[in-house]
């Protein structure tokens, strides 16, 4: 889970760069020059409007690049929230399908035909189940304890590897979410400098002077935060999708170990090629 500190940190020292912008609007007359000869001087730096594009346009190169990174930085997020969303969707469907067929089997060996046909041929699921055939195949002549102990580890890897795939591009929507209201602030930072390189220049504390610089100034951290406020709650929203998809494969990952329970005691393993049953399985007397 990502911490909600930047944001707040974010909104406060915003709060107070316009707290104090506003405080140098109100200075005293007496400490501004509102003189006439200096009319066309301000109203020659006052922008025509103070729309997100004109304020885009008319920032200084440094806030530019922020803002561009931060548009990236939500291009980003969106992309991966559809790439992601579809992945989770198609894998969780594919995984419950497959989880109903194995539970559904009566052994290892109608599993592994139940799975074979349709979509589930591949996919975690189907790996578990190769595996589990696969150990059998070369256990074949050793004790049921140890199959079922190197099964249960090797099926284990099978679910962490199969969630570390599921987990691959989350960690982008981390970082997005953690570091985009730090660098919208940066371009705050340096708007507001410009700001008070403005007001020197022009020698006026006017809001009409100021206002235009702060606007472009916490542009870039509104920005910021349209970048990261969505990259945290998708973040989120995909930790527990994940999380359910997991569950998912540890469902799965169970019916299979009850299906190699289940035929190890029954003394019938349905292996692949003729290849030798366990020692002290007697099939005739079984059957």
């Amino acid at each position: 889970m990502i911490k909600r500190a930047p944001l707040d940190l974010t909104f406060h020292i915003a709060g107070l760069f316009v707290a104090a912008m506003i405080g140098i609007a109100a200075m005293p007359a007496a400490a501004q020059t509102a003189g006439p000869a200096n009319e066309p001087i301000v109203a020659g730096l006052l922008p025509e409007s103070l729309s997100p594009w004109t304020m885009v346009r008319d920032a200084d190169i440094v806030v530019q690049a922020v803002m561009g990174g931060l548009a990236f930085a939500s291009l980003v997020t969106w992309t991966i929230w559809l790439a992601k969303a579809l992945e989770l969707f198609a894998a969780k469907r594919k995984a419950r399908i497959a989880t109903r067929r194995l539970a559904e089997a009566e052994s290892l060996d109608q599993a592994i035909r139940a799975l074979g046909g349709g979509w589930t041929r591949s996919g975690p699921v189907a790996d578990l189940a190769q595996a589990a055939t696969l150990e059998l195949r070369r256990s074949a002549h050793l004790s049921p304890e140890g199959i079922k102990e190197r099964l249960s580890i090797q099926l284990s890897r099978i679910e962490v590897r199969a969630g570390r795939s599921m987990s691959r591009g989350t960690g982008v929507l981390a970082t997005i979410g953690s570091t985009a209201p730090f660098v919208g602030l940066f371009g705050t930072v340096w708007g507001i400098m410009n700001a008070f390189i403005g007001i020197s220049q022009t020698k006026t504390t006017s809001l009409a002077v100021v206002a235009p610089g702060i606007a472009e100034a916490l542009f870039a951290t509104a920005i910021g935060l349209v970048a990261a406020i969505p990259a945290v709650i998708i973040y989120n929203v995909f930790a527990r999708s994940i999380a359910g998809y997991r569950a998912l494969l540890a469902d799965a990952a169970g019916e299979v170990m009850q299906h190699v329970s289940r035929d190890l005691d029954r003394g019938r393993l349905a292996l692949v090629g003729g290849t030798p049953r366990p020692r002290g399985v007697d099939l005739a007397a079984a059957e």
